[in-house]
């Protein structure tokens, strides 16, 4: 995934505020599910709803306003409620600047852990 850093996407230093990272790993699954024949708005009409289970992130350099990112996404695990993320962060000059880890875990309406189903977890994997 492609983006550029915004004015709103930075502290009053013109660095990227720590937190927007989170804003671009999510961007970044949601598409990556997009792109495996998944929509959330459709997960969700079939009871299955994917919360944030657990959250890694390495900073190792800064972002800055009006860079050129690229925001790369795989998988690491799969199992029949969880799925995890591993997103990558580049600049336009490709320097590594930041890596997340995301663990997903698949909860019904009530808000229990519940099977992802088969057709997701295959297609995660």
């Amino acid at each position: 995934m492609k983006k550029t850093i915004f004015y709103h996407d930075t502290d009053c230093g013109g660095v990227v505020y720590y937190g927007n990272y989170l804003k671009f790993f999510e961007e970044a699954r949601t598409l990556y599910m997009q792109e495996k024949g998944f929509s959330i708005p459709e997960l969700m009409k079939r009871g299955l709803f994917f919360v944030v289970a657990r959250q890694e992130v390495e900073y190792k350099y800064p972002l800055q306003y009006a860079d050129v990112i690229d925001v790369s996404t795989k998988i690491l695990e799969v199992s029949d409620i969880k799925i995890v993320f591993e997103n990558i962060i580049t600049n336009q000059n490709g320097k590594f600047c930041t890596k997340g880890k995301t663990t997903l875990v698949c909860v019904n309406k009530a808000g229990m852990p519940t099977p992802m189903g088969v057709d997701v977890k295959s297609a995660m994997k």
